[in-house]
């Protein structure tokens, strides 16, 4: 792997694995990782507990202090992966700004495994069938071009084991 410090975005839709993916691949990749969604303001917390979906305005701030994580690591040195959804290109090219060289792991599926996964987690804020389809609706899915994209189908050593890879070539 690559000894010159990467900064990473692991992104998709709720249910996709980014929080799971992320923590195995910053333990990989000797990184810190930071959930998102440990940085959402209490507003936007309760505003998805009511099964309200966010918009752009409710992200703004959200995604200028993601990409200050990322900009204090690189003037760090230090490898740094964040899961977020990231679901529009404003969104990741607001990351940008503090990463310019981000790489991008996109985490996809059917919306039939996204469900199920939801529905078997626990404790989470993130309410609901009505929520996840505002999630796919809003999604901007990542050209081949801007990430390398993952189906969620696989196997987790799988993921991390493909995205290292294409990190290393």
């Amino acid at each position: 792997m690559s000894t010159s410090p990467q900064l990473v975005l692991v992104m998709g839709v709720s249910g996709s694995g980014k929080s799971f993916i992320g923590r195995r691949l910053a333990e990989a990749m000797s990184a810190d990782f930071i959930d998102a969604d440990d940085h959402h303001s209490p507003t936007s917390i309760a505003k998805m507990s009511r099964g309200e979906p966010l918009n752009d305005g409710d992200r703004e701030e959200w995604l200028a202090t993601l990409a200050d994580f990322y900009r204090d690591h690189r003037r760090q040195g230090r490898s740094l992966v964040i899961g977020c959804s990231a679901l529009k290109r404003r969104y990741r090219d607001t990351l940008r700004g503090g990463a310019p060289a981000l790489k991008i792991l996109y985490l996809h599926g059917s919306r039939e495994l996204l469900l199920s996964r939801l529905r078997a987690r626990q404790g989470h804020f993130f309410q609901g069938e009505h929520m996840l389809d505002s999630q796919l609706h809003d999604l901007e899915p990542p050209g081949n071009d801007e990430a390398f994209r993952v189906d969620i189908a696989l196997s987790p050593d799988e993921i991390v084991a493909s995205f290292i890879e294409r990190l290393d070539a």
